[in-house]
């Protein structure tokens, strides 16, 4: 394959390339309440952003009524380090629909009357909406994904939303992949009316973080299709990482994709990337969920760091500290496909960051000769580039 950025990406690399380090990276949770330590870890790792369900069924467990609470512990957390949410609208309600995924009338209106419910409590900080969790999938949205149904609820949503908080901010469909039928389906339904964004789960499998530029190009197509007339509308990555059990991804590659991913969908004009997961969900080692996390399962109570890290902790760290400040400019050409080199500026500086996908070999970074690898490296250039 030919990691070269399509031509239909270089304008929304112009459009959204302001987002500076590490504004736009952010980290999968599955809690409301953070351990001591805990979001410590998260800030000091380098995220400004949390992504956690908001669960219809956990909040609403009574008809009519609704407890938010859990969550108010939770923006308490996120507000005292800085951290903005990404809340998931999600799940179905016993209550309604037979505990089914909202499709009917009845269902539909209950969720938005949550939604609305919702938004006012935490209207104003900085809260960013997103319509359900992978809907094309039967674990997901049961009993069948249905993107009539689906789009049917995200228009509802986004009209409640729009009534008692028009300045929120809307997403979604967060798709499993980036599956352009489901999507194209939510856009010919209307849903891009209301969305403010258009969030997407880029899995790649095994396959490196490089191999999602084609697939942007035809959502980015798409987009541009059926939105709004006037309205350029991004794409989010908003969850997307590397089991450490799978064949060929050991925890040292883990880390080498992480920064690899974030650097990608900068390049691609993304301005939001959200790593899954912070910490493995268990410790079977044949169990591929288990080991999405950048720390690993356990919990040290009484120690500093409450958890044991894995590579790409460390790797988004270098991340951070390298380019903190700094905005995507462009790539630089090298003459092969295969390597990447990103220009960054903040005021006048520059840097880069360089790798390459293909096997070790030398290459001219900034004006210096350097080794390209795997892994990326951060290069203060030499010469100034134009």
């Amino acid at each position: 394959m030919k990691y070269i950025l399509p031509a239909i990406l270089l304008a929304a690399v112009a459009c959204y390339g302001e987002t500076p380090v590490p504004d736009g990276f952010g980290i999968n949770i599955h809690f409301t309440d953070p351990r001591p330590g805990e979001m410590k870890m998260i800030v000091d790792a380098g995220f400004k952003w949390v992504r956690m369900d908001l669960n219809w069924g956990g909040t609403e467990r009574e008809k009519g009524k609704y407890d938010f609470r859990a969550y108010d512990r939770l923006m308490t957390a996120l507000d005292e380090h800085g951290i903005r949410a990404l809340f998931i609208l999600d799940y179905a309600n016993r209550h309604y629909d037979n505990g089914l995924s909202p499709h009917t009338d009845e269902g539909r209106a209950a969720f938005a009357r949550w939604t609305a419910a919702a938004v006012e409590h935490f209207k104003g900080r900085n809260v960013l909406w997103e319509m359900w969790n992978e809907p094309n999938l039967k674990q997901s949205w049961k009993s069948e994904p249905n993107v009539t149904n689906y789009t049917a609820l995200a228009i509802a949503v986004g009209k409640a939303i729009k009534t008692v908080a028009p300045r929120e901010k809307y997403c979604g469909p967060a798709v499993c992949e980036i599956n352009l039928k489901f999507l194209e389906a939510c856009f010919q339904g209307g849903a891009l009316e209301y969305w403010d964004a258009v969030t997407v789960h880029p899995y790649r499998g095994i396959s490196p973080p490089e191999t999602v530029l084609p697939e942007y190009a035809k959502l980015r197509i798409l987009i541009d299709k059926y939105a709004p007339k006037g309205r350029r509308i991004p794409i989010l990555s908003g969850e997307w990482g590397y089991s450490t059990v799978q064949k060929n991804i050991d925890d040292e590659k883990q880390g080498k994709y992480l920064s690899r991913q974030f650097l990608m969908n900068l390049l691609a004009g993304v301005p939001l990337s959200i790593w899954y997961d912070w910490h493995d969900d268990g410790t079977d080692p044949k169990d591929k969920e288990h080991h999405f996390g950048i720390v690993r399962h356990q919990f040290f109570k009484e120690r500093d760091p409450v958890y044991d890290t894995k590579p790409a902790y460390a790797t988004l760290q270098v991340l951070v500290a390298n380019l903190r400040g700094y905005r995507f400019d462009k790539r630089i050409e090298t003459g092969s496909p295969d390597d990447f080199v990103l220009l960054f500026r903040k005021n006048w500086q520059t840097k880069f960051a360089a790798w390459t996908v293909a096997a070790p070999h030398e290459a001219v970074v900034g004006g210096e000769r350097m080794t390209l690898t795997g892994a990326v490296q951060y290069i203060e250039p030499k010469e100034t580039p134009r």
